[in-house]
């Protein structure tokens, strides 16, 4: 119980004191320094969510980092265990990256405005409208070399098993011609969810897999990508590997 007040604590205290970083980050866009605005934001980001896992207890075991590309944004996908894997994610992850979050996030104090400097987009999958116009401006972002990470289960798993992807989430990569990285997350659900958002210690392993080109899929191969890329993500999470 001590470990998971202090957990708390200090995530919402570390929000609160980074705060001010913010100014710092608009002023390099105010005077043009994009590339300085990406990297700074990015650093900061990083340092936070690592700090956080590792009060968490978590240990992490990356692999794969040779398959992502050098030369070009991509679109992540990812399944959803846990309200950490956006930590995960931010830590581990050596790349600027953007997340479609759910809506309720962007309500999130100090967090909301930290998301929305690394090009975050919010959707309210309860209004069709909304999410197709979210699903757009992530297009354009993917165009305009922003990398950007999906959940396409929609909502975290609540037994570590993958839910139906929605086909509609990998209009992203579709209609902006970009690579596909499956991301396979196993072990965030056991820090936080699976003991009622108590904290606690726990292996999580991170799996990068190879690249898909979506810009070279013909319109059936599209059509089969969701299943596709789920069996490449599902392939990596134990539940699938006991005989």
């Amino acid at each position: 119980m001590f470990r998971s007040i202090k957990w708390y604590l200090k995530f919402i205290g570390s929000l609160i004191i980074n705060d001010p970083q913010l100014k710092k980050a608009d002023k390099y866009l105010e005077q043009g320094n994009k590339e300085q605005y990406e990297d700074f934001v990015t650093e900061k980001v990083t340092d936070w969510a690592r700090k956080r896992i590792t009060d968490s207890g978590a240990s992490v075991n990356v692999y794969g980092i040779e398959n992502l590309p050098h030369k070009d944004n991509v679109l992540f996908v990812s399944n959803h265990q846990s309200n950490f894997d956006i930590l995960l994610l931010l830590a581990y992850l050596p790349c600027p990256k953007g997340f479609v979050a759910k809506v309720e996030l962007e309500k999130f104090p100090f967090v909301n405005k930290w998301m929305k400097r690394i090009h975050c987009l919010f959707m309210d999958r309860n209004d069709i409208k909304q999410s197709a116009q979210i699903i757009i401006e992530g297009i354009k972002q993917l165009k305009n070399g922003i990398n950007m990470v999906i959940f396409p289960e929609g909502t975290r798993s609540k037994t570590g098993e993958l839910g139906e992807f929605k086909s509609g989430s990998f209009k992203l990569a579709s209609k902006s011609k970009k690579l596909i990285v499956p991301l396979t997350i196993d072990g965030t659900r056991n820090v936080m969810e699976a003991n009622n958002y108590k904290i606690k210690p726990a292996q999580i392993n991170l799996y990068i897999h190879p690249p898909i080109d979506s810009s070279t899929l013909t319109k059936e191969e599209l059509a089969q990508l969701p299943d596709r890329v789920k069996a490449t993500i599902e392939s990596k999470l134990p539940y699938k590997n006991i005989i």
